[in-house]
């Protein structure tokens, strides 16, 4: 944390002259258009991208476009490049026309309807409780090499794992949880812009579900921006994502409900006098109340992300994820600044912290190697408690180019996202901050697409978990911790997607999907086993 500080207030000073250039809303982290970028990057298009970091802004989309398309006008490239780049332009035309030309921009602008979605789901089946006893055997290495940083655990001393998978099959949907049978989900969202310096954004969000037969109304989204480029402020609402991952990252994802939020960033890469071209976020917002057994707690939250490209085929970030404060610890000036700058056995607060690296290749199709190492302690400077996020993507697994490939494994530590100053643990109404899958938990999954043209794909995913190969104990029948009970099974669970996207008429989209999965000593209790399925159709507006 004091080094990302410092790297912060370097950079900014470095590239303020370049702040207020085009503020522009943020893309939503579901958009194709993330798809369509880092198929560029595949065809050897675009360099100048930062995947740590997101949403990306729409400027930043668009002064990626303009990197591809000078690329694409010296040399010979696939027709689908050629149909992305045409495709950004059509869904990004406000950026396209002013960028570099902040001057045209009109004084008040507003589109009513930027975009919409309606979405349907059905479910069969019910999610997974990550609520688990677990046991934290101590005596940490750093990189799984070494021990004795941290005291070894005497059993039975069992930490405490909560929260909930949300929606099965279904994760990093910005908190939303659907039920049993039939569900709706209609969104869309409204920009109005003060010339070229602010932004304004709000979109509402209708759930209604058969189980409950009830439509709740709430705000998915909802922010005002000033500036751009170097130097952002954006104050409100919005889903955020820091790490490289495309399945999971491990400090801060949307699986979890949107926050209230202050934050300074830098919407698009820039060049700075003393570090490497970079991005940086800086993220304040507060959780909300919870009275974890019997103890209240509502703590202040601290995110940041440093991403830095020493040349453009390789990407260096540091990031932070951090609980410090609020009722039921203590508040004193002293406890604040030693939760602030961390290192201390003393805190107030918990944190996530590490570090992640993505390397493209150019001499092998421009594949990427990427990976993401966390540590949710520290002992002698060395992080511990560690978790990890490691991936490949192969961007043109085939001569055309039409074909891509990604594999990504998730490993969360025995006690990744639980805590003890914190009871309710690294979770926000009742779903993981980060990684879907909780802590005590790892994930293999893959994903294979191939694109008929630019709005037309065909996906196929699957999933391979476990939970409970580490820090078993004894447990009773109801699940509970007892140590002459029976020793706790490791859950398995098989899941298979498939997805097809395709064009409807003008600006409308669809989208059909069908998942199925099967778990094997649910929720770590031997014999037990479920079957889910879900089905999910939306139709989508400028998404």
């Amino acid at each position: 944390m004091r080094f990302f500080l410092a790297a912060l207030v370097v950079g900014i000073t470095s590239f303020a002259s370049s702040a207020f250039a085009l503020s522009s809303a943020n893309i939503p982290l579901d958009s194709p258009i993330y798809l369509y970028l880092e198929k560029l990057s595949g065809y050897g298009l675009v360099s100048g991208d930062v995947k740590g970091i997101r949403p990306f802004s729409k400027a930043e989309a668009v002064r990626l476009t303009r990197e591809a398309e000078a690329r694409l006008a010296s040399g010979d490239h696939p027709r689908l490049a050629v149909e992305m780049v045409q495709r950004l332009n059509e869904l990004l035309p406000r950026e396209a026309a002013l960028y570099g030309d902040e001057g045209k921009a009109n004084t008040l602008e507003y589109q009513p309807l930027a975009s919409a979605r309606l979405r349907y789901v059905h479910l069969d089946g019910k999610p997974r409780s990550y609520f688990r006893a677990v046991h934290d055997a101590g005596n940490d290495g750093v990189f799984g090499i070494g021990s004795g940083l941290r005291p070894a655990t005497r059993y039975p001393h069992p930490t405490q794992q909560r929260g909930s998978e949300g929606t099965p099959l279904f994760e990093n949907n910005d908190g939303v949880a659907y039920h049993s049978g039939s569900n709706l989900d209609l969104r869309g969202s409204g920009e109005a812009y003060w010339g070229a310096k602010g932004t304004l954004l709000v979109e509402p969000m209708l759930l209604w579900s058969e189980e409950t037969d009830e439509a709740t109304l709430r705000l998915n989204r909802g922010y005002l921006k000033f500036g751009g480029k170097g130097l952002e402020l954006e104050a409100g609402r919005d889903e955020n994502w820091l790490g490289p991952g495309y399945r999971g990252a491990i400090t801060f994802t949307n699986n979890a409900r949107n926050m209230d939020l202050v934050k300074l960033s830098s919407p698009e890469l820039v060049s700075s006098k003393y570090l490497w071209d970079l991005k940086y976020t800086l993220i304040f917002s507060q959780l909300d109340k919870t009275v974890t057994d019997g103890r209240e707690r509502e703590p202040y939250f601290l995110a940041a992300k440093l991403a830095m490209k020493p040349t453009q085929n390789i990407e260096f970030g540091i990031n932070l994820g951090r609980q410090v404060g609020g009722p039921g610890v203590r508040n004193g000036l002293g406890d604040n600044v030693r939760g602030l700058i961390g290192g201390f056995s003393q805190d107030n607060s918990n944190s996530v912290a590490g570090a992640d690296l993505r390397f493209r290749l150019p001499w092998l199709r421009n594949s990427e190697l990427y990976g993401e190492f966390s540590g949710e302690d520290a002992a002698a400077f060395w992080p511990i408690v560690e978790s990890y996020v490691a991936g490949f993507f192969i961007p043109a697994l085939t001569e055309s180019g039409r074909d891509d490939l990604r594999f990504e494994y998730f490993r969360g530590n025995e006690i990744l996202y639980a805590n003890g100053t914190f009871p309710e643990g690294y979770l926000y109404h009742g779903l993981p901050i980060g990684h879907s899958q909780g802590g005590a938990a790892q994930e293999w999954f893959l994903r294979y697409s191939h694109w008929f043209s630019v709005r037309n794909n065909l996906a196929l995913e699957g999933m391979h978990g476990t939970r409970g190969d580490h820090g078993q104990v004894t447990v009773d029948a109801t699940g509970a911790f007892d140590p002459a009970g029976g020793m706790q099974a490791v859950e398995r669970r098989n899941a298979l997607r498939a997805f097809w996207s395709f064009p409807v008429q003008g600006e409308w989209s669809a989208l059909v999907m069908y998942g199925h999965e099967w778990i094997d000593n649910l929720e770590l209790r031997q014999g037990e086993s479920r079957k889910n399925q879900l089905v999910r159709a939306e139709l989508s507006y400028k998404y």
